[in-house]
């Protein structure tokens, strides 16, 4: 498919907290699909990480010679983007508020963001790691017709997944950025044209994510069930990282599962409402990566 249309491109695709690169792969599918990207809108915090981290995004800019917005505040510009006379925005994990006036820049359509969960259960900046967090059997992703409200715009599109119950964020974040990818590009088309109306949110099942804090990390078995504490492992993979203090030695969980009982060759873990977890692989004090069993070996 070839188009003419004119898009403006909001984001850097890190669908979720502590990923160390992304492919692009929706900003990069709507160049191949010969939609003229007449400029990308990324987070000024994010192009100045602590880490001088570039964004994938940026290097797309400087590959196809794409203008490169990297404002403190969307609203600081409205002028800018009103001279691109685009025909719509696309948006992809740009961790910024868009106000109204600048969604308001490109009427009729607006801004279409892809949004990792099934909404409007979700809402949020970390719909992924939620979605483990919760114990959900299903994900998906949303195609929305972004609001003043928090990823509260009607619904273009949904497509769902089920989830084996064992994904770590990583995972289910290649798993919903293809999906997502597929769907916008499916659906794009007929959302420029008017064809495709948004539909308004249901109102019930509504939900809320929070951010994520380096507190969040850690881990307490006091108060946590085994199957919590397993699930918040996946979820937090990479950051917070899940954090244990174990034989007053703090070690970092990577991946662990629930088990009936104690297995005395294996670290086990007991946790709130009488459950117990096995710490299949951690990172010691070290910084060395080995498994549960090697760690308690050497504590032994």
């Amino acid at each position: 498919m070839t188009t003419s249309k004119r898009v403006v491109f909001f984001g850097n695709e890190r669908l979720v907290s502590g990923l160390k690169h992304t492919d692009t792969p929706i900003l990069r599918g709507l160049i191949e699909r010969g939609y003229e990207i007449v400029a990308i809108v990324a987070s000024h915090s994010d192009a100045r990480s602590r880490t001088a981290r570039t964004l994938e995004v940026a290097e797309v800019a400087k590959e196809h010679d794409i203008p490169l917005l990297l404002p403190a505040k969307p609203g600081d510009i409205e002028t800018e983007l009103r001279e691109l006379h685009a025909d719509v925005a696309i948006l992809a994990a740009y961790g910024r508020i868009i106000p109204q006036r600048i969604i308001d820049v490109f009427t009729p359509t607006g801004i279409v963001n892809i949004h990792p969960s099934l909404l409007p259960r979700h809402r949020g900046s970390t719909p992924i790691e939620t979605t483990i967090l919760a114990g959900d059997t299903v994900a998906g992703v949303s195609i929305m017709q972004l609001s003043a409200g928090m990823d509260e715009g009607p619904v273009y599109a949904q497509q769902s997944i089920e989830l084996t119950g064992h994904e770590t964020k990583f995972d289910l974040y290649e798993r919903l950025s293809t999906l997502g990818a597929e769907l916008l590009f499916a659906s794009l088309p007929d959302i420029i044209s008017g064809h495709l109306q948004p539909i308004a949110q249901r109102t019930d099942d509504v939900s809320y994510t929070t951010p994520i804090v380096k507190s969040d990390g850690i881990i307490d078995p006091i108060t946590d069930s085994a199957t919590m504490i397993e699930r918040h492992i996946r979820a937090y993979l990479g950051f917070p990282k899940s954090k244990l203090s174990y034989r007053d030695n703090d070690v970092i969980v990577t991946s662990a599962k629930v088990v009936d009982s104690p297995v005395d060759s294996e670290l086990c873990i007991a946790c709130n409402e009488n459950s117990t977890l096995l710490v299949e692989s951690l990172i010691a004090p070290n910084g060395k990566s080995m498994s549960g069993s090697a760690y308690l070996r050497g504590l032994r």
